[in-house]
């Protein structure tokens, strides 16, 4: 199966910005709308409404994530998510994973680079 045009960026994000969320949320609790707009901070990581509820609801679904409904002082009540333990334990395992395929990817790609 070939992986072309727009498609590759889309097929790398996928795992990546399940963990940037479990990051933002290892920081402490965030509701839907502030999730993305931390996101779009990072371009690279940026995701739509779209994409952001699917993905916390299933989270919350595999038990990764919890969430309560609270008032907010400037509108209607907010949905607030939060790291579960177990949500906790993914987010240290998947950093761990992370920072061996990124020192893995960055040093294959520096040698490469230098080839071309």
């Amino acid at each position: 199966m070939a992986i072309e045009g727009e498609a590759i960026p889309s097929q790398l994000r996928k795992g990546v910005v399940e963990l940037a969320v479990l990051a933002l949320l290892h920081r402490g609790e965030a509701y839907g709308a502030e999730i993305v707009d931390r996101l779009v901070q990072y371009p690279g990581l940026a995701i739509s409404a779209g994409t952001a509820y699917p993905l916390l609801n299933r989270l919350k679904k595999t038990g990764l994530i919890t969430s309560e409904w609270q008032e907010s002082p400037v509108g209607p009540p907010r949905k607030y998510y939060r790291l579960s333990p177990a949500g906790e334990r993914a987010f240290v395992a998947m950093t761990k994973v992370w920072t061996a395929m990124s020192a893995d990817m960055t040093d294959l790609l520096g040698k490469d680079a230098t080839r071309a």
